[in-house]
């Protein structure tokens, strides 16, 4: 019985080692910059991923997360955001002091602007195929609080941009997902017909029926495979084959992206591993191809493409080095512009940093 006591002793110490080797902890606290007095109730996420929490009464925070690397978001009504990178090496306690907003600022820049009026009744629906996409997923995702938006078109520069009073609330019903969106702004330009959007999304399952949880996790999973963050954990973890990719160089001065196939994908003169991140040292256009599942007809059709196209094609254009933790997540984000099918792919495809696929 003694011998019992002490394996069964070892083995939960064992895994309580094993669990924290898995998890790291980020502790902080969160004060106005001008008082220096505690922000009680501000809040507290990893962008991009179901983590998030609420500063105590003397502004203090502490969340659990697993070993990557994750863009820590500090909010609080009339403040200004803070956003700080952090990965597993964050151990030390984080001083965060939010500067107040600028309200005289903010009425002058309204008076002066060129917002429209009944914006979302003019763009509205058009807003929702920019941000949400026009997939069938899109047609599942709900913008619940509309009012939100402020649209403002420069005739002189063709262009719309909106913006948002408050954090977009969201429900997509296709994932399983309600969604908290900080929206930076939201653009398109009607001459080159291009549109970017900027943000902070947190994001929340939702609870539902068995048949929904199968539906969910279905559509998840669909949702996932051949995505940017599907793509970089291969990269990551040297399985790109193996996970149904396959990465081209894009030959600068070829016609209709003419690309020469990557022979090593982890070749060391580009590829390195150090303290469990992995840095690519490549610049230019690349191709990536996805294999294990066909492009949607609706893309195909739009970028009048070969209808008997098997594979989903991505151009991702790398400005500069680059580092892929390993749960994913990658930096510089802005070094890295995408076009293609991940681009095609938008708000109601996204899964979070945190989710893991089941077999």
């Amino acid at each position: 019985m003694q011998k019992l006591i002490v394996l069964f002793t070892a083995l939960f110490l064992c895994f309580n080692f094993l669990n924290a080797q898995e998890h790291f902890k980020v502790t902080g606290r969160v004060i106005d910059s001008a008082s220096q007095q505690p922000l009680n109730g501000a809040s507290v996420f990893c962008q991009n991923t179901t983590f998030g929490v609420i500063t105590n009464a003397d502004g203090e925070f502490a969340i659990s997360l697993p070993r990557g690397g994750y863009d820590l978001v500090v909010s609080f009504t009339g403040y200004q955001s803070f956003e700080q990178r952090i990965n597993t090496s964050s151990t030390e306690p984080i001083a965060i002091a939010l500067m107040a907003k600028d309200k005289s600022m903010e009425s002058v820049t309204v008076a002066g602007s060129n917002e429209v009026p009944d914006g979302y009744v003019k763009y509205g629906e058009f807003f929702n195929e920019l941000f949400f996409g026009t997939t069938a997923n899109a047609k599942e995702c709900k913008l619940l609080n509309p009012e939100a938006l402020r649209f403002f078109y420069s005739k002189k520069r063709n262009k719309l941009k909106v913006l948002a009073k408050e954090d977009l609330q969201i429900e997509n019903n296709a994932l399983g997902y309600k969604i908290r969106y900080q929206l930076d702004s939201l653009s398109f330009e009607y001459g080159p017909k291009m549109s970017t959007y900027t943000g902070y999304p947190f994001f929340e399952e939702m609870n539902g029926s068995d048949v929904e949880q199968a539906k969910w996790n279905f559509n998840r999973k669909k949702a996932y495979l051949g995505s940017k963050l599907h793509f970089m954990r291969a990269w990551y973890d040297s399985t790109i084959q193996k996970e149904g990719f396959a990465l081209e160089r894009v030959n600068p001065d070829a016609r209709e992206f003419e690309a020469t196939p990557i022979e090593n994908y982890y070749d060391s003169a580009f590829y390195s591993y150090d303290s469990s991140a992995v840095d690519i040292a490549l610049q230019g256009k690349f191709r990536i191809k996805y294999n294990k599942e066909k492009p949607d007809p609706k893309f195909v059709s739009f970028f009048k493409l070969p209808p008997h196209i098997k594979v989903q094609l991505s151009i991702l254009d790398i400005l500069d080095s680059f580092v892929i933790e390993e749960n994913g997540y990658w930096y510089q984000q802005t070094d890295l512009i995408n076009t293609g099918y991940w681009s095609y792919e938008r708000m109601a495809e996204a899964v979070p940093y945190d989710y893991l696929p089941s077999e």
